[in-house]
């Protein structure tokens, strides 16, 4: 199922939410810029590899265990790891991971920013995001993969979502092998069913080996989705929801 648009308008101008999706467009066509540059960078890792690795969350960075023969160990020039738990939130992997956390962002987070107002939104957005890294890094401490993408922050946002208006309906694409619907959804079954897959997903990668393989981080999105649930209480809407 994919989510093309729900039926709640805005009642204010989705500035913070715009804002961000600008933000990690900028940042995807500057990691471009460095695939299509000049060859190599520091220790033989081409200039977006070694972008990546310094400004995605290395969770045995942030937890110093790192082992002295992995790619973070030989780069000597991060940042704090505490700055990467809000820089990896902007960095994406390819062209289909910004455009999916992008077109979710902009169908959910409008609504979610008109109740919560703009200023708190962005707080309840990169509040999210650093509780999907921290529970990525809880559940895989000693990983040298680096964390990035707005996976986690758009999860807290879906979370939100969920609870403030769980009987609007969702105009999602279905495909079913070569057949193609729209179909209205409820959004208590459109995100009900893509938190189960996260769960499902998160467990069946639970045992993989650390430090191996990419894949998804499906324990940022459970911890996003969770404390977009939570936040959403210490955020306090200014107005009741709709629906």
């Amino acid at each position: 199922m994919i989510p093309l648009k729900d039926d709640i308008p805005s009642q204010t101008p989705p500035v913070v939410t715009v804002t961000f999706i600008v933000l990690n467009a900028l940042a995807f066509l500057y990691q471009l810029s460095l695939e299509m540059g000049p060859g190599q960078s520091r220790q033989a890792l081409g200039a977006a590899e070694a972008f990546v690795y310094e400004f995605g969350l290395v969770p045995c960075r942030l937890t110093g265990s790192c082992p002295a023969a992995s790619v973070p160990a030989l780069i000597e020039d991060f940042p704090h790891p505490f700055v990467t738990i809000f820089t990896s939130m902007f960095l994406h992997g390819g062209l289909f991971h910004i455009a999916g956390n992008m077109l979710y962002l902009w169908i959910f987070g409008n609504n979610v920013e008109d109740t919560l107002g703009h200023g708190r939104f962005a707080v309840f957005y990169l509040a999210c995001g650093v509780a999907a890294a921290l529970g990525q890094t809880a559940v895989s401490p000693t990983s040298w993969i680096p964390m990035i993408g707005a996976s986690g922050a758009v999860s807290g946002v879906l979370g939100a979502y969920l609870l403030l208006f769980p009987r609007a309906t969702i105009l999602t694409l279905v495909t079913l092998g070569i057949f193609i619907r729209f179909v209205h959804v409820p959004a208590l079954v459109v995100l009900g069913f893509w938190i189960i897959v996260q769960f499902a997903n998160g467990v069946l990668t639970l045992g993989v080996a650390k430090g191996e393989g990419g894949g998804v981080a499906w324990f940022a999105h459970i911890a996003g989705f969770l404390a977009g649930m939570l936040l959403l209480f210490v955020f306090r809407p200014r107005r009741p929801a709709r629906r």
